[in-house]
């Protein structure tokens, strides 16, 4: 089982799905930040990326990720965004 949520962006739907157990944690060491998570967390990660990646999707697409939404509790927040300027 998988939980799908769907944004829309300019007229265009993409659809997030996280992965059944997914498990992702932030943390900021000062100097560098680490992600950590499970084969299932893994993968919805990288969904997540190819999903911002898709043809059509709009600069400044992205996807908020917190420990109330999508990450593990007391995690530090995590903004994926496509941008496209150079």
């Amino acid at each position: 089982m998988t939980t799908h949520v769907s944004a829309v962006t300019d007229g265009t739907t993409r659809v997030f799905m996280w992965e059944e157990d997914a498990r992702i944690e932030v943390r900021n060491l000062g100097g560098e930040i680490v992600i950590e998570a499970n084969a299932a967390g893994l993968k919805t990660l990288a969904g997540h990326l190819l999903t911002l990646a898709q043809d059509g999707t709009p600069d400044d697409a992205h996807l908020h990720l917190e420990d109330s939404n999508g990450l593990e509790e007391g995690s530090v927040g995590l903004v994926l965004e496509r941008c496209d300027d150079e």
